[in-house]
């Protein structure tokens, strides 16, 4: 048996955090997070702790008709990694919403421990008009 090196496992991880964000399996997208993650998410701001993050992540199925967030190039490098994607998404009043992301993750023992998102904010000002 082959042992699986740090950046093959870093890619699974980034592959499924966007596959099970397209799916909107918010679950199992929170159980790539370690428990003490904390993220700087642009819109949220700063979360500590992976109940903290379920809790937030439960208003996701009513804040979006359509998410998704498509990964276009990945870049790892030990336990560090950047994912580029374009995300598009219809908000629960119907509004359009198209951004670039650049996300930025540190992934310790097969888990997500830090993740900051950065993107154009304008599109998402339509999210305080739902």
């Amino acid at each position: 048996m082959t042992a699986v090196s740090a950046t093959d496992e870093a890619r699974t991880i980034l592959t499924k955090y966007y596959e099970y964000a397209n799916a909107g399996d918010w679950d199992r997208w929170c159980d790539l997070f370690a428990e003490d993650q904390v993220m700087d998410e642009q819109l949220a701001g700063h979360i500590e702790g992976l109940e903290t993050l379920r809790s937030m992540m439960k208003g996701m199925g009513t804040m979006y008709r359509v998410f998704r967030n498509e990964p276009v190039h990945f870049l790892v490098d030990g336990e560090k990694a950047a994912a580029v994607s374009h995300l598009t998404a219809v908000s629960a009043s119907g509004e359009a919403i198209e951004a670039e992301v650049m996300n930025f993750f540190r992934i310790v023992d097969g888990r997500i421990a830090y993740m900051a998102n950065y993107h154009d904010t304008v599109p998402f000002q339509v999210l305080g008009q739902d």
